[in-house]
């Protein structure tokens, strides 16, 4: 049997794939090595956060270039995660009721006031807040807080119910989908794919028009095994969370010169996170281990908590309950890379940074694509095509 799409990854892009694929009529198929939401997506803390980064300010550099189109898809995605819940029939603990970016200092200030500007030219309406007024809208915050960049969209969700719930709807909808199977090898015959499966031991093929790598950190190492560079590299990361306390944070908290998020959960926990590394382990030939749960950094633990506290001074009086890792992948311009691989057609990638906030969306724009044939502008900045050259000798069979 050949099927028009496999998707290989079970986390929130390729369930949200294979959701608006089924919807079209298409009936994917999707394998996973092991449970559904295991990866990355199951272990990031959940923010939602849609104004610019700080890279994307420089002037002069190709991320200034960039920060329109990056706007243009926030606001997209702004809208995406506004209308999930009713799309998908259920509660997904999602909450949009704003996001602070603080300010410890003038220069980080002055900064803000740079972002803020940009950011409303290109239809984002932050606003600029003293300390003051930041401290209105949260006032445990620290008395040195000097400004805020405010969004009223901002947020966070629960990463632990969002692809079963995509999974789910897919299911319902037609899509196949099957875990523990892992995916043995892949390549061209004709104009099709074949894909090498076990699953409970047994090995089977398949066949597909279209295929789908949506499996987080280990997108570049299945791609190397066709001989294709896809240039994704690891970041292990890690995220704390805290005994529960009496709600008083509704909102996402980052910081414009510090890596740092926070929020609290339904239940009162605080989630400290901001992109702060820890370390994979090794397996004997010196390779990462890409499936087993990368090593708490202690040093950068304790960095992390420290800036939190730095700026929210109430949690020095909380009890650290939980620390986790977990494995993502970012790409060599820190872009997500969507779309298909020029030197392998047929072959589709979705992998990189700011898989969570920008996951669903570009879900329903990567099988857009594969249903209209055609790259849809709105995503164009990250396609495939743009690493082209790293394939030039590649030859598919």
């Amino acid at each position: 049997m050949t099927h028009e799409v496999l998707i290989i990854g079970g986390g929130l892009l390729g369930c949200a794939a294979a959701w608006h694929l089924a919807r079209a009529g298409l009936t994917p198929r999707l394998i996973e090595a092991r449970g559904i939401n295991a990866g990355a997506s199951g272990q990031n803390a959940g923010s939602l956060h849609f104004q610019i980064e700080r890279r994307f300010l420089e002037p002069g550099g190709t991320g200034h270039a960039q920060g329109g189109d990056i706007v243009r898809l926030n606001r997209l995605a702004i809208e995406e995660w506004a209308g999930l819940e009713d799309q998908l029939g259920r509660p997904l603990d999602i909450h949009m009721h704003g996001g602070l970016m603080l300010a410890e200092n003038e220069a980080d200030l002055a900064l803000l006031s740079l972002k803020v500007a940009r950011e409303n030219e290109l239809g984002l309406p932050t606003q600029l807040l003293s300390g003051a007024e930041a401290r209105d809208l949260v006032p445990r915050l620290a008395s040195h807080i000097c400004g805020a960049a405010w969004l009223a969209k901002e947020g966070h969700a629960n990463p632990r119910i969002l692809a079963d719930a995509f999974a789910d709807a897919a299911r319902a909808s037609g899509a196949t989908i099957e875990t523990q199977s892992r995916l043995l090898d892949l390549r061209r015959v004709g104009d099709d794919w074949q894909a090498t499966i076990e699953q409970s031991g047994q090995i089977t093929t398949a066949s597909a028009r279209h295929v789908i790598l949506a499996s987080g950190h280990w997108t570049a190492r299945i791609a190397a095994c066709m001989g294709l560079n896809i240039p994704l590299y690891l970041a292990p990361l890690m995220m704390s969370v805290t005994d529960r306390t009496a709600p008083f944070l509704p909102y996402l908290i980052q910081h414009v010169g510090k890596r740092l998020s926070m929020k609290q959960t339904d239940d009162g926990n605080m989630v400290i996170g901001g992109g702060w590394a820890s370390a994979p382990q090794r397996m004997v030939d010196g390779l990462p281990d890409l499936d087993a749960p990368p090593h708490l950094v202690p040093d950068n633990l304790r960095a992390n908590l420290t800036v939190a506290a730095g700026v929210l001074p109430c949690l020095r009086a909380r009890s650290l309950i939980r620390s986790w890792t977990g494995m993502t992948c970012i790409s060599a311009d820190q872009l997500p890379i969507v779309g298909e691989v020029p030197a392998a057609p047929g072959l589709y990638v979705a992998a990189g940074g700011s898989m969570f906030t920008l996951g669903p969306l570009l879900a329903r724009m990567l099988a857009r694509s594969i249903i209209e044939r055609a790259m849809p502008d709105e995503i164009a900045l990250f396609s495939a095509a743009r690493f082209a050259h790293l394939n030039a000798f590649v030859v598919q069979p």
